[in-house]
């Protein structure tokens, strides 16, 4: 077995139980791995939303079931997100200006996380419809293009607007993921982008970190933990993106 492929599993088991705790696929930190060793942006994209479909489906079906989920918080960013993610995997995207811009985001992002969560003590203010679509567009647009779910972004404008506790948020986002990375996947195919060969073996790792990540995450839903250790994620992948 190529060792290398072995490592990239490692990598993947690992980004997959992190982001899979607060709900994520996971496909920032997969597309670093797969810039680290070598792969073309044609390759890496249809690749990190293929592992985000398995670790958001797990991460989905946890929160789901804990009660931790919103179909009204949901479909109105869905709605314009999944052909939008489709017209962007299609498109794609190559700036590294575009990377820059993006990590910068997930840092300040992360910031306002750190500081306590004052949301509504009762429920949560649904987001404006006109709002959520023209984000859920955009955020479509940018997940089907860059290969990732769109959930990174998507979990701390939830948070920070007061439209969802922070465990509602994970399960919304894993939905949000689940469905855009599809949309993006099918994009990207269409554009004639291959999946490489190993995807069998890093499946089968992201599956296994992603059961075990968000076994964690929908079982411990303070929202302050799950707030702390979504900034970590955001840094880890600014990070990435920014060096990538």
């Amino acid at each position: 077995m190529d060792p290398v492929a072995v490592l990239i599993a490692a990598g993947i088991f690992a980004a997959a139980a992190l982001y899979s705790a607060v709900g994520h696929g996971g496909a920032s930190g997969y597309l670093a791995i797969l810039a680290l060793a070598g792969f073309s942006i044609g390759e890496m994209r249809p690749t990190a939303l293929c592992l985000n479909l398995l670790v958001a489906s797990l991460a989905w079906f946890r929160f789901a079931r804990t009660g931790a989920f919103s179909w009204r918080l949901l479909l109105p960013f869905a709605v314009t997100s999944i052909p939008a993610a489709f017209f962007g995997g299609k498109i794609g995207l190559d700036s590294s200006l575009a990377f820059t811009f993006l990590g910068i985001t997930l840092m300040l992002a992360a910031a306002s996380l750190v500081r306590p969560w004052t949301g509504p003590s009762r429920g949560s203010a649904p987001p404006p419809l006109a709002i959520a679509l023209v984000t859920g567009a955009g955020l479509g647009f940018l997940a089907g293009a860059v290969g990732v779910g769109g959930g990174i972004f998507l979990s701390p404008l939830l948070i920070l607007c007061g439209w969802g506790f922070p465990g509602t948020v994970a399960g919304v986002s894993a939905a949000f993921i689940l469905l855009n990375s599809a949309a993006g996947l099918a994009g990207n195919l269409a554009a004639g982008n291959p999946i490489p060969g190993p995807i069998l073996l890093w499946g089968g790792a992201a599956l296994l970190g992603g059961f075990f990540g968000s076994r964690w995450g929908s079982s411990r839903q303070g929202g302050q933990k799950i707030r702390r250790l979504l900034a970590l994620v955001l840094v880890v992948a600014a990070g990435k993106l920014l060096v990538a």
